[in-house]
Order: structure tokens, then sequence, then C-alpha cells
């Protein structure tokens, strides 16, 4: 099977995730959320800027690295979910945080997504700068490089276990502050990651991504910051 096969089967495996973790968060564990983030105009305005941005960034990611083509960036999409959102909120006068039911479903959709840009190879170039580490892996030119891809799906994986940890023991601030929990770690781990790997600088030695990544930081910690004492329902009476 070809990389970008095993790269799409990857995708459908971390929507499918996704979706599977949704599902145990709200029927299993009877967690209730805002009813905001189902609305049709809300989700259209998530898929819109998700979307948009997911394949603006990517290539221009390509392009600030000197590569030709067209690509999508899950921190893109990440970015651009989030201003399409907070957007949405103030045009609609929506004081309401609607992420938290996104928490556990963007650990676990990163974590089995970065396994299909690892499968993917070079053509991804989502791949790391070589190492002389005893983990390299050889993606086909003869290099043994940092296999990034894994670093970020073993430090999502690692948050997933976290949070599910969390929703066990009942945590109200952290399954009512998850999402934000959620993009911090990544931003976090994230911006570390970009420091082995091949793209372009942009500003001193920062690539867009280091960008993108300090600005998905900024965010949550400035809605941790100012974050109400609030509580979600954690289980049902029968549970």
């Amino acid at each position: 099977m070809s990389g970008a096969a095993l790269h799409t089967g990857f995708d459908i495996a971390a929507w499918c995730a996704a979706a599977a973790a949704m599902w145990w968060l709200s029927r299993v564990r009877g967690l209730q959320f805002p009813s905001q983030s189902f609305e049709l105009p809300y989700v259209a305005a998530l898929v819109f800027g998700a979307g948009i941005s997911a394949y603006l960034f990517g290539t221009l990611n390509l392009w600030f690295s000197g590569v030709p083509g067209i690509a999508r960036s899950v921190e893109g999409a990440l970015a651009g979910g989030i201003i399409a959102i907070e957007l949405y909120k103030w045009l609609h006068g929506i004081s309401l945080r609607t992420g938290a039911r996104f928490a556990l479903p963007l650990a676990v959709g990163v974590a089995v997504g970065r396994l299909g840009c690892y499968f993917a190879g070079l053509d991804d170039f989502t791949y790391g700068t070589p190492t002389t580490l005893p983990w390299g892996h050889d993606f086909g030119d003869g290099i043994p490089r940092h296999p990034v891809q894994l670093y970020e799906s073993f430090a999502m994986a690692a948050f997933a276990v976290f949070y599910v940890l969390a929703v066990l023991n009942r945590n109200a601030a952290v399954i009512t502050n998850g999402f934000y929990l959620a993009l911090l770690y990544y931003g976090l781990q994230r911006f570390v990651w970009e420091f082995i790997k091949p793209y372009g600088a942009l500003i001193g030695p920062f690539s867009l991504f280091h960008l993108l990544s300090l600005f998905v930081m900024v965010y949550a910690a400035v809605m941790l910051a100012t974050a109400p004492n609030a509580s979600v329902k954690h289980e049902r009476a029968a549970a």
C-alpha cells in the first residue's frame, strides 16, 4: 500500500477515533457539555475556518521552506477553527464556552492521525531533521531522521490518558477546561518539535508553525486564566 493510501486510512481512523472519544464522554460517562457546539451554524463556521486554514497554513509552510505544492496542516486547522468560532460567538453575542467536549477527541485524533504522517514517508514533509540517535528512522532517502510524527503521537496519547483519568476521577476543573488544557499542551509540544523539522525560518529561528504554536498557547492560556468557576454534570444519576 502506498504512503498516500496509508495516510488517508489513518486520517479516516483519526476521525473515527475522535468520534468514538466523544461518544464515550457523552454516552458512557454521561458528561453534558454546552449545546451550541452542535448547532448547524456553529459547525459550519468551525468546518469552514478549520478547512480553509488547514490548507492555507500548510501550503504557506511549504512555500516558506522552498517546496512547491499544496499541503494541509492540523495546527493550521486548529488556529483557523479557533478564530472562526470566536468570531462566530462574538457576532452572535455568545459568551458561553463551547470547546470542552473537544478535548479528548482532539488528543485522540492527533495521536492517531500522526501515525499516518509517519507511514506516509518523505512525501508528507512532516519528518524530522537528521539525527544520530538510535531511534532515528530512514524514511527512504538513506538518512536517519527524528520521527517527530511519533513524538507528537505519543505526546498527545499521553494527554489523552491524563484526561481519561481525570474523567474517571470526576475532576471538574480538568473536564470543564479540558479543551484549553489540550490546546496549551498541544501548542507547547508542537513548538518544541518544530526545532527538529526541516521547515524554513520565518522570523529568526522560528518557522510559521512556531508562530502558530505560540498563538495557540497564548489563546489557551488566556482562556484558562479567565475561566469562570463552572462545572459540568459528571455522571448520570444511574452511573
